[in-house]
């Protein structure tokens, strides 16, 4: 028996990559192109596979090393027969940024040479979403796309989302067709494609790092997300993609049913390791709590019993869209989890609606619609940063504050699908132009069913805003994780006593709705206030 030192492959760069993850250790068995260490360049995650099968005497990296092609990872002993390379798989689905492929190449192939070859694209990780409907097909056989050109439009019950190709090619057939219901790894289409494989000195395998042009796609949160304060161990979420981690510890989060995006991070740069999902499921165990719950049944709230209405008339029995089933789930979780607090005020906004309307004629020039909201927008950003209280998110231990240093406001868009809240994002370091501009932009993304995850995550405060609908106050529910909500109502000219004398003045009303863990009433009144100034004197936003 033999003992070699396996090493770093040829990477394609003489650049130092960094160890995140070693797999093996002393003692270890291993077969030909199992995984030994993971490796990170500025592109992409990869494993880097056993070329032989034998025992690992000796482990020479750690974690956290900088390699470069060449450099020792570990001393296996092996026996005299040498083990061929395997062919290069054909990549099945999309890959998600921070994953990892294993691809080989043969030796025999000549460097720099282009083979064509059939790659089947496939529907990627949606998350929890199952049986999804197939609402638009984007290409047609024979057509030559790019990466990330959109291959199909799918539906889940969050929004629609558009699925891109991984790759580029010439669309040679097409597998599914409009109305059918696809999951992750249903087949989409076949795409020939070429690729230039690099030539290798020995016939072992060899790691191919792949840099993954777009992460999986991933529904829209709905119009507020669903959250809870009592831990929650659900796998396969659309947030798990996000995490940083490696292919090793994604399996043993899948295997036991652990969504990464609630788990801490302990290693370098907040890289989730395997102590770190073990100690999550060991603090879950020692509480006893239980699974996600449903806003129906998981709260110890007997459900309303349902009535055969038809006995008293006529009736018809129509299905909910499932945004608005998503956004009733979550609406309901929040109602419970969150003690509300809603405080009402009204803003004399009769000069900011005379300057306003002074601004027409520029507005038009600019093609922008300038409405009361980006001034409401702003006025908030400002009051949030006068009122940090304001811009935190309870962690849910109970025990902590997170407070964000940025002022990202989310604006909700009614859509015929359903409620969307697109967030705006640095809201205080924007003009009521660019405000305004991006407004409009989002709520026409929001309509068309065309807003990101990116579109809709990341948000501090939300702005609900009935505009000239009617109505004289509401109460919001709180968009948790955030904490408070401004509910804006319609403006009426109202008699004012000003000076000795009744004035007509254009009231706006408003109400603020907040987390009572978080805020308290005084932050609530004092927030109300100063945000009710600077609506009524709109020369304090510059200040």
């Amino acid at each position: 028996m033999a003992v070699e030192k396996i090493q770093v492959p040829d990477l394609g760069s003489d650049d130092a990559v960094e160890v995140i993850e070693v797999l093996v250790k002393i003692g270890d068995k291993v077969s030909e192109n199992d995984s030994l260490v993971v490796l990170e360049s500025d592109k992409a995650a990869m494993e880097i596979p056993s070329p032989k099968s034998g025992i690992v005497k000796q482990v020479l990296v750690k974690v956290g090393d900088q390699v470069k092609h060449g450099a020792d990872l570990v001393a296996l002993e092996t026996g005299a027969v040498a083990v061929a390379s395997k062919p290069v798989p054909t990549p099945a689905a999309p890959v998600a940024a921070k994953e990892t492929v294993k691809a080989t190449v043969p030796a025999s192939v000549a460097k720099n040479v282009s083979i064509s070859s059939i790659q089947t694209i496939k529907v990627p990780d949606l998350g929890d979403a199952h049986e999804v409907e197939v609402i638009e097909i984007l290409v047609k056989v024979g057509d030559v796309i790019k990466v990330e050109a959109g291959l199909v439009t799918l539906e889940t019950d969050k929004a629609a989302m558009d699925v891109p190709s991984p790759a580029a090619g010439k669309v040679v057939a097409i597998k599914i067709k409009l109305g059918d219901k696809v999951s992750a790894g249903s087949i989409i289409l076949d795409l020939e494609t070429s690729a230039v494989p690099q030539q290798v000195d020995t016939p072992a395998a060899v790691p191919v790092p792949v840099a993954v042009p777009l992460p999986v796609p991933a529904a829209p949160t709905a119009s507020v997300p669903i959250t809870s304060t009592a831990p929650i161990m659900v796998s396969g979420t659309a947030n798990s993609v996000d995490v940083y981690a490696g292919p090793a510890v994604r399996k043993l989060a899948r295997e036991l049913g652990v969504d990464l995006a609630l788990v801490a991070g302990s290693g370098g740069k907040n890289r989730i390791v395997k102590e770190d999902i073990q100690g999550f499921v060991k603090s879950h165990l020692q509480n006893g709590k239980a699974a996600i719950q449903t806003a129906t049944t998981g709260y110890g709230i007997p459900p309303i019993e349902d009535i055969d209405f038809s006995k008293f008339g006529a009736v018809e029995e129509l299905e909910l869209s499932k945004l608005h089933r998503v956004t009733a789930q979550n609406m309901a979780r929040n109602w419970l989890n969150v003690p509300h607090v809603t405080q009402f005020d009204e803003a004399d906004v009769t000069d900011l609606e005379e300057f306003r309307t002074a601004q027409k004629s520029l507005a038009d020039k600019k093609g922008i619609k300038l409405s009361p909201l980006p001034f409401i927008v702003k006025a908030c950003a400002q009051a949030l940063h006068e009122y940090p209280q304001f811009n935190v998110s309870l962690h849910s231990s109970g025990t902590k504050l997170i407070h964000k240093k940025y002022i990202h406001i989310g604006v909700a868009v009614a859509t015929p699908a359903g409620l969307m809240v697109p967030v705006i994002k640095n809201v205080d370091q924007k003009s009521i132009w660019q405000i305004a501009n991006e407004i409009a932009v989002l709520s026409t993304k929001a309509k068309d069913r065309k807003l990101t995850r990116e579109d809709m995550e990341g948000g501090c405060f939300t702005i609900s805003s009935l505009g000239n609908i009617g109505g004289t106050g509401f109460t919001p529910i709180v968009n948790a994780p955030e904490v408070a909500i401004l509910g804006v109502s319609k403006a009426a000219i109202k008699p004012v006593y000003k000076n000795g004398v009744f004035v007509p003045r254009t009231l706006l009303p408003f109400a603020l709705s907040y987390d009572h863990r978080a805020v308290n009433g005084v932050d609530g009144g004092m927030f109300c206030t100063y945000l009710a100034g600077l609506l009524s004197d709109i020369r304090l936003l510059i200040l």
